[in-house]
C-alpha cells in the first residue's frame, strides 16, 4: 500500500497542474509516516491527517513458515506483543513470563550482569496488568523471575527472538480471532462469533476461551449474508443450517470480509505456493541463511574479541601478578639482605659476647680459686677462732668459778674476821673487867705494878690482841686487792670476747659474700641467674650466745 500511494504520489508530481490533495498518516508498530494524497471520487473525511493503523487483518496459522520478510516479521511480533499486553489475547502468567523474557532478549540482546544492572527493566511494559494484579509481587520480584529467563536466551538473534515469541502466542486460544456480539434466530440469545485462521466459532459471553460451537473452514460449504441474518452451512448435508444475526451494517460486511478473507488463505495455504511465493521464500532462506552466517561469524568475532580481551585481562592480571610478585621478591630480598647483615652482626656480637663469656668463665673459675683458698683459710681462721672461743670460755668458767671461790673464801674470811672481832670485843671486855676487880685505881698514886706471873699473862694477851689486828687487816687488805685484781681481769676479759665477737662477726660477713660471689661468678658462668646463698650459722650463735652469758658483770 505504501509503495501504491508513493508510486501514485510521484506521477502526480509530474504533471503541471497540482491537483487537490489531502494529508493521509500511517501509523505502524514502530514508526509514522505522513503522505500527501490526490482526491478521488470516494468521500474523503475532513479530518486533518486521516489517521491509518498499518495493522495484520489476517494472523498466520504457521508463522515460521508464512512470515517471509523480517520486517513484516517484526511487526507482527509488535502487535501479537501489544494485544497481549492490552490483554485482548489472554495468556497465563507463566507464559507471559517467558513471552516477556524473549521480547526482552530482542530488544537488548545478550543478559550481561555487568551491563544489566538490576532495575534495567524498570521503563519497560512486560507484562498484562491483570498478571502483574493476580500476585501479590513487587516490579524488583518481576524483574527477577523474567532475567532468570532472559539469561538462558543467551546467543539467540532478534529475529529469532521474536520467532520464538511468536509460536509461543500462535498457539494461544484467543491468537488470531476477531469477536463479534451476535444473536441466535429470534431468541435474542446473545452469543459471540470468533472469526480466525480456523474457522468460524460460537462462545458464550463470559467466555472467549473454548468455544461452544466450531466450523472449521474445511467443514463449510457455503456461507450466506442477507442484511442482519447470516448462514452457515456444513459441507456434510445432514448437519443443521447455522443462522445468526448481527445488527449492524458495518459490523456485518466486516465479518464477511473476515470470513472471505479467512477462508481464501485457508484454502491457498493447502495448495502449492506459486511461483513468486515461492521466490520471496527462497529469498528469504537465502537471506536468513547469509544472516545465519554473518551471526555465526560475528558470534565467532565477538568470542574471539571476548576471549582475546579475557587473555589480554589475564595476561594483564599475570603481568601485575608478576610484578606483585617481583615486587614481593625484591623487597624479600632486602629484607634477606637486612636480615643476614643483622645476622651477622648478631653473630659477631655472640662471637664476642662467647669471648667475653669466656674471659669472665676463666676470670670466675680464678675468683673461684681464689675464693676457694680463702674459704679454707677462713675456714682456718674460723676454727682458730671457734678454739680460742672455747679456750675463751673455758677461761671465762674457769674465771667464774675461781671467783666464786674466792667470793666464798671472802665470805669466810669476812665470817671469820666478824668473829675475830667479837672475840677481841669480848676479851677486851672481859680484861677490863679483871683489872678493875683486882687493882683498884688511886687518885693519886700509880697504880701498882703487877705481880711477874701477871705480866706474863698481860704480854701475851696484848701480843695475842695484837696479831689479831695485824691478821685481820692484812686478810683485808689481801682481800680487796683480789678483788681489783679481779675485776680488772674481768673487764680485761670481757673487751677480749668483743673484740673476738666482733672478729667473728666480720668473718662471718666476710665469708658469706665470699660466698655470694663465688655463687654469683658460677651462675654467670653457666649462664643462669644467681640466688640467695644462706650460711648456717647456728654454731656461732649457740657460742656467742654462751659468750654473753659469761660476760656479764
Amino acid at each position: 500500500l505504501a509503495g501504491k500511494l508513493i508510486l501514485k504520489m510521484s506521477i502526480l508530481g509530474l504533471k503541471k497542474k497540482q491537483p487537490k490533495t489531502f494529508k493521509v498518516k500511517v501509523i505502524t508498530m514502530d514508526a509514522e509516516m505522513e503522505f500527501s494524497c490526490e482526491v478521488l471520487d470516494q468521500e474523503v473525511p475532513k479530518d486533518s491527517p486521516i489517521t491509518f493503523h498499518f495493522l495484520a487483518k489476517f494472523f498466520p496459522e504457521k508463522v515460521e513458515e508464512e512470515l517471509v520478510q523480517e520486517i513484516t516479521q517484526h511487526l507482527f511480533f509488535l502487535q501479537v506483543k501489544k494485544q497481549i499486553l492490552d490483554e485482548e489475547i489472554f495468556c497465563s502468567p507463566e507464559a507471559s513470563v517467558l513471552l516477556a523474557s524473549y521480547a526482552v532478549q530482542a530488544k537488548y540482546g545478550d543478559y550481561d550482569p555487568n551491563f544489566h544492572k538490576p532495575g534495567f527493566l524498570a521503563q519497560d511494559e512486560l507484562l498484562p496488568k491483570r498478571v502483574l494484579m493476580q500476585y501479590q509481587m513487587t516490579a524488583d520480584m518481576w524483574e527477577e523471575k523474567i532475567t532468570a529467563w532472559y539469561a538462558e536466551h543467551r546467543g539467540i538473534a532478534r529475529d529469532e527472538a521474536e520467532m520464538d515469541y511468536l509460536k509461543i502466542a500462535q498457539d494461544l486460544e484467543m491468537y488470531g480471532v476477531s469477536y463479534f456480539a451476535i444473536t441466535q434466530n429470534k431468541r435474542d440469545t446473545d452469543l459471540l462469533l470468533g472469526v480466525d485462521a480456523q474457522g468460524l466459532h460460537i462462545y458464550s459471553p463470559n467466555s472467549k476461551l473454548n468455544p461452544n460451537k466450531s466450523f472449521p473452514w474445511s467443514g463449510i460449504r457455503n456461507i450466506s449474508y442477507s442484511e442482519k441474518e447470516f448462514t452457515i452451512k456444513p459441507l456434510d448435508k445432514k448437519k443443521d443450517v447455522f443462522k445468526f444475526y448481527s445488527s449492524q451494517l458495518r459490523v456485518n460486511k466486516l465479518i464477511l470480509q473476515l470470513c472471505i478473507g479467512n477462508h481464501d488463505l485457508f484454502m491457498r495455504r493447502r495448495k502449492v505456493d506459486s511461483i513468486e511465493v515461492q521466490q520471496m521464500k527462497a529469498q528469504a532462506k537465502e537471506e536468513k541463511a547469509r544472516k545465519k552466517v554473518e551471526r555465526q561469524i560475528l558470534a565467532r568475532e565477538k568470542q574471539m574479541r571476548e576471549e582475546a580481551e579475557r587473555a589480554k585481562e589475564e595476561m594483564e592480571r599475570r603481568l601485575f601478578q608478576l610484578q606483585d610478585e617481583a615486587r614481593l621478591a625484591n623487597e624479600a630480598l632486602l629484607r634477606s639482605e637486612e636480615t643476614a647483615d643483622l645476622l651477622a652482626e648478631k653473630a659477631q656480637i655472640a662471637e664476642e659476647e662467647a669471648k667475653l663469656l669466656a674471659h669472665k668463665a676463666a676470670e670466675a673459675e680464678q675468683e673461684r680459686q681464689r675464693l676457694e683458698v680463702t674459704a679454707m683459710k677462713t675456714k682456718e681462721e674460723k676454727r682458730l677462732m671457734e678454739q680460742k672461743m672455747r679456750e675463751a670460755e673455758q677461761l671465762a668458767v674457769k674465771l667464774v668459778e675461781q671467783s666464786e671461790r674466792r667470793s666464798k673464801e671472802a665470805d669466810h674470811l669476812k665470817q671469820d674476821l666478824t668473829e675475830a672481832k667479837d672475840a677481841e670485843r669480848r676479851a677486851k671486855q672481859k680484861l677490863l673487867e679483871i683489872t678493875k676487880t683486882t687493882y683498884p685505881v688511886s687518885a693519886y698514886s700509880t697504880p701498882p705494878a703487877p705481880p711477874e706471873a701477871g705480866d706474863f699473862a698481860y704480854e701475851s694477851a696484848s701480843v695475842r690482841l695484837d696479831f689479831k689486828d695485824s691478821d685481820m687487816k692484812r686478810l683485808s687488805m689481801e682481800i680487796e686487792r683480789e678483788r681489783l685484781e679481779y675485776m680488772e681481769k674481768s673487764k680485761h676479759l670481757q673487751d677480749q670476747l668483743k673484740e673476738l665477737k666482733s672478729e667473728i662477726e666480720s668473718l662471718k660477713l666476710e665469708e658469706q659474700q665470699q660466698q655470694a660471689s663465688l655463687y654469683s661468678l658460677r651462675s654467670e658462668a653457666r649462664g643462669f641467674a644467681p640466688e640467695p646463698l644462706y650460711i648456717p650459722h647456728s654454731n656461732v650463735s649457740m657460742h656467742t650466745g654462751g659468750l654473753a652469758t659469761f660476760l656479764k658483770p
